[in-house]
């Protein structure tokens, strides 16, 4: 419940807007007196959907629970819960008292103008971080997180949006919304049980909005937290830090975006995988379309569009993906993989590592032997692949995109490849090094020489494996010939809205 305020009254004709110095602002469920050098927000007396303001008594709760919640982030900001009287003193009805901010100082306003805001923008993550680290925590709060929690979310938003079929939005395209939401989310028990585990679902802001935030010389004044509905405050903390992104990059500024991120991470300590980013900035995107829908005007409805395109944007980047790569030995796959590991910034398995790692060796150990005896005898190379698998599996289930490197000349190692990815609720891409017979030996021979790579294969191996090597007719060939970064430059491309790397299906 609220604590305690100072009760403080102001006559309802000091706030008639035909008053000299005196400004309006009204929203759907509020307005907004401007006097002097502070501001006077009311409730309206209405009932929608999702808050019901109908009652004197409601409204007075509400301005006391916007006092109180959102002195959190801005404390010299919300001076407190005025009570409206008429003429006879008797209270008609009830205020929040503010303290009023320059307008020109509007985040959104400054980002408009193109001004240097960077500093704001860090500053606003430590502030939202230092709240989190203080927020409510509670088994009912992280119920919100689970995936049941999550796609609850999902579910209503969609719904919500249906009366908008086929103005703004086709039905075929609110669809693939929830497909591309249920498919994270079905793959992703495992990361959002340990996001609860660790503490990251707390009671936090829940309408991040660059319109909302002021950049004052002292400082962010951080403002109109969520009141009226605590569960639409209760999330992930990316959720939460995850609207503001969504936000900037929505006024184009996806630079803006990625450093509230990072100063979010750098302030908190907190760590996520990028793919619970999009996810939610997709979800706050959604969000914001609905809103656009609401208020119904023509502008709107076409920025309810581009927010759905945000949406679908940041669904289909935070989809999972496992990369094969494979390919006989010194056809260039290490290389390849591990240049596409450090361009996307994906987890790498190298089943050469993980061979001698299960067998008690360091990873780049040596120890030779003859095709398909010692070390790489069928059933330690079997075991091999199921310990490579069964890791990208568990990195898939947090969040993570994973490339394997391996020669996978078995069809039963690609189907079992297959079956984690689909298991996963991610996709699967496999791609095949090829490379010249007498090439591939030229390289053996430098390999051995330098005597540093944890493969172990020779050119007897080589030559064995060629004819051993199932085929491979779903893979994609990619001739190793070429320079590693001209290979990965053609297999990989850049999101244009948000400049992250993805790889080409």
């Amino acid at each position: 419940m609220p604590g305690e305020q100072p009760t403080l009254r102001i006559e309802r004709d000091l706030l008639d807007p035909s008053r000299p110095g005196v400004v309006e602002r009204d929203t759907h469920v509020s307005r907004v007196i401007f006097t002097g050098d502070v501001a006077h927000k009311w409730k309206k007396p209405v009932r929608f959907a999702f808050v019901d303001q109908s009652t004197i008594d409601r409204r007075a709760e509400l301005c006391r629970l916007e006092v109180e919640l959102n002195r959190r982030f801005s404390p010299d900001v919300y001076l407190g819960v005025e009570e409206i009287v008429d003429g006879a003193g008797n209270v008609i009805d009830h205020a929040v008292l503010m303290r009023r901010m320059p307008e020109d100082r509007r985040l959104a306003t400054l980002i408009r103008h193109g001004a240097d805001v960077s500093t704001c923008i860090t500053q606003i993550a430590s502030i939202v971080a230092s709240r989190h680290a203080d927020a409510l925590r509670s088994d009912e709060i992280a119920s919100v997180a689970t995936p049941e929690g999550v796609w609850d979310l999902w579910d209503r938003n969609l719904r919500e949006m249906a009366p908008f079929v086929p103005a703004v939005v086709e039905a075929s395209a609110l669809a693939q919304i929830g497909a591309l939401a249920r498919r994270f989310l079905d793959g992703r028990h495992g990361l959002l049980a340990d996001r609860i585990a660790r503490g990251q679902v707390v009671d936090g802001h829940g309408d991040l909005l660059a319109d909302d935030i002021f950049c004052l010389d002292d400082g962010p004044r951080i403002l109109d937290c969520l009141e009226f509905d605590e569960r639409l405050r209760w999330g992930d903390v990316v959720l939460d830090i995850g609207f503001l992104a969504m936000d900037l990059e929505h006024l184009g500024r996806p630079d803006l975006a990625r450093l509230l991120l990072d100063a979010y991470v750098s302030a908190s300590g907190e760590r996520h995988p990028v793919s619970l980013e999009h996810h939610y900035i997709a979800y706050r995107a959604l969000v914001r379309a609905k809103v656009s829908c609401l208020k119904g005007s023509a502008p709107d409805l076409d920025e309810a569009r581009r927010y759905l395109d945000q949406c679908v944007t940041h669904l289909q980047l935070a989809q999972l993906t496992i990369v094969v790569v494979g390919g006989l030995p010194a056809t260039g796959k290490s290389t390849l993989a591990a240049a596409l590991a450090e361009r996307l910034g994906w987890a790498l398995l190298r089943s050469d590592e993980v061979r001698k790692v299960i067998a008690g060796l360091a990873p780049g150990a040596h120890r030779p032997a003859a095709y398909r005896e010692g070390l790489y005898d069928d059933a330690t190379t079997d075991r091999t692949y199921a310990a490579m698998l069964d890791a990208a599996r568990d990195r898939l289930a947090q969040g993570e995109n994973v490339i394997l490197d391996a020669s996978f000349a078995r069809q039963s190692w690609r189907a079992a490849a297959a079956a984690v990815a689909d298991g996963s609720s991610a996709s699967l891409v496999q791609l095949r090094c090829v490379l010249p017979a007498e090439l591939a030996e030229a390289r053996l021979a430098a390999r051995a020489a330098r005597g540093i790579d944890p493969s172990d294969a020779d050119l007897e191996v080589a030559r064995r494996m060629s004819h051993d090597f199932d085929p491979w007719t779903d893979a994609a060939e990619v001739d190793t010939r070429s320079a590693v970064d001209d290979l990965v430059a053609t297999l990989c491309r850049r999101d244009p809205p948000t400049g992250q790397w993805v790889i080409r299906p």
